[in-house]
């Protein structure tokens, strides 16, 4: 099969239709899962913390192991990888559809976090390595634009689902979606896989990193019922030193999960910085404001679904364009404005009250708030994967999905307490509004600092050529003992990202 696929053509059209369907799959899960939270919560009589767990459990297992499964794919075969993560997602989901208890649910969501793992790296890995090199920003934007659709239109399917039977459809449905997906990917999408690669994977470093995020997190959510015991520090400090450990290993391993050179250039760094505290922003709004539209203003779960539809109209018009028009002027200007227009959007949302209007207070500020999530999400993708080459597609897109997903882990686990929601307080409308008047604030700020964190990004990264090899990496001829041999101190170049 191409592997050199242009725009507009039926190869094009397949592959895009694959990765859309694919990662679209476990970002709608991703929002289907919030807006079910109450139900969920009322029929399995969970805590606070036990939904803080039902979204962390997912998140954790997703940025522990994207790193090595943007490396597998590489490694392996990105299709292959790919076609295992959708099938693993999709038995995951059965479990957490038939789930019986908060402890129950909370594990099937880590394997179904597993399944994610392995497929959302590979969908922009796929992306990066099949499609012609002038049209893979294009390919991008519509990527993020479509995919980004199905996490904005979950809360209304959502909604649609749990009240046409139980929040448990909402995990069922994707079934049938995953038998499609696995059929259009051995139809459409070809084999690629990087050449070059030695060694054996990371699985040390990968393990590390799983522990380090997982003691920090179980810290960070049980802290505020259980008070800063022993359980909680020996957990924090678990993962604390995981995560060092993990760093080490990086900096001095034979066959690193991810190369240390990838990180010396600036607007990589940059980049990826903004992913962590933008995506933070994202995923405590969108959290809270699905509880607080049906606790608070009295919304059915599918009236909180259409609130946010125009967030899905305006992803659906702008995204491919934006990505098409970052390319042709850089993205650096995007990337600052993208997330202040979030921010906007934000503060916005703190008009969004016990007896407040839609039109009035809810439809402003989720036109912003989308407006921003356009400008912003195609962009910041693309450039994160056109300053790497391409032979660590999956490893660049895997460092920037983890980012992401780290950034969602942390607001979840840390948001509910800085907003001063602990027990059942989300069944309480007055203390939520208290307290997610106090989440907006925090979350804009964040989206706020990312976007002037922007202004350091290389402005024409869309328009450069793939970055040469390093001075010091091995060349046709040279000894092949030597490069497998030898440690790998060559400094990569970095791809500045999202």
């Amino acid at each position: 099969m191409d592997t050199d696929v242009r725009w507009g053509t039926g190869a094009a059209r397949g592959v895009l239709a694959t990765t859309i369907l694919g990662s679209g799959m476990a970002m709608l899960d991703g929002s289907v899962v919030n807006v079910a939270l109450p139900r969920i919560g009322a029929e399995l009589g969970a805590s606070v913390a036990g939904l803080q767990w039902i979204l962390d459990g997912y998140l954790l297992a997703l940025a522990s192991l994207i790193l090595v499964a943007g490396s597998l794919g590489d490694r392996y075969g990105r299709r292959r990888v790919f076609l295992v993560g959708v099938v693993w997602f999709g038995v995951a989901s059965v479990l957490c559809g038939f789930a019986q208890s908060t402890e129950v649910l909370v594990a099937a969501r880590v394997l179904q976090g597993v399944g994610g793992a392995l497929l959302t790296p590979g969908s922009l890995a796929i992306l990066q390595s099949v499609f012609h090199r002038e049209d893979r920003a294009r390919a991008i934007g519509a990527w993020s634009g479509l995919g980004g659709i199905a996490a904005a239109a979950g809360p209304l399917v959502g909604g649609l689902l749990v009240q046409v039977w139980s929040w448990r459809l909402a995990f069922l449905i994707n079934i049938p979606v995953a038998a499609v997906c696995v059929w259009s990917a051995l139809r459409f999408v070809p084999e690629t896989r990087d050449a070059e690669v030695t060694g054996h994977p990371d699985v040390a470093g990968s393990v590390l990193g799983a522990l380090g995020l997982a003691g920090i997190t179980a810290a960070l959510v049980e802290a505020p019922a259980r008070g800063v015991d022993w359980l909680v520090v020996s957990a924090g400090a678990a993962g604390v030193l995981a995560l060092v450990s993990f760093v080490l290993l990086q900096r001095r391993g034979r066959d690193p999960l991810v190369p240390p050179g990838l990180f010396a250039d600036r607007t990589f760094v940059i980049a990826n910085a903004l992913t962590l505290v933008v995506y933070a922003a994202l995923g405590g709004v969108l959290m809270l404001m699905v509880l607080q539209l049906q606790t608070s203003l009295g919304y059915a779960p599918t009236a909180a679904g259409v609130a946010g539809l125009p967030i899905t109209i305006i992803m659906l018009l702008l995204s491919a364009r934006s990505g098409r028009l970052a390319s042709r002027f850089g993205p650096r200007w995007f990337l600052v404005v993208g997330p202040l227009l979030v921010a906007t959007g934000m503060l916005l949302m703190l008009r969004i009250v016990p007896g407040a209007s839609y039109v009035g207070a809810v439809l402003p500020a989720v036109v912003v708030f989308g407006l921003g999530l356009a400008v912003v999400v195609a962009p910041v993708t693309a450039t994160v994967l056109a300053a790497a080459p391409d032979r660590y597609a999956g490893v660049a897109s895997g460092v920037n999905n983890a980012i992401a997903r780290t950034g969602n882990l942390l607001a979840v686990a840390v948001l509910p307490a800085a907003a001063g929601l602990t027990g059942a307080a989300y069944r309480d409308p007055a203390a939520l509004t208290s307290g997610w008047r106090t989440a907006l604030v925090i979350c804009a700020a964040l989206a706020a600092g990312g976007g002037l964190l922007a202004l350091g990004v290389r402005g024409n990264v869309l328009a450069e050529p793939e970055p040469p090899a390093p001075a010091d990496a091995p060349h046709p001829g040279d000894c092949l003992h030597c490069s497998v041999d030898s440690p790998p101190t060559h400094v990569i170049p970095s791809r500045t990202g999202d």
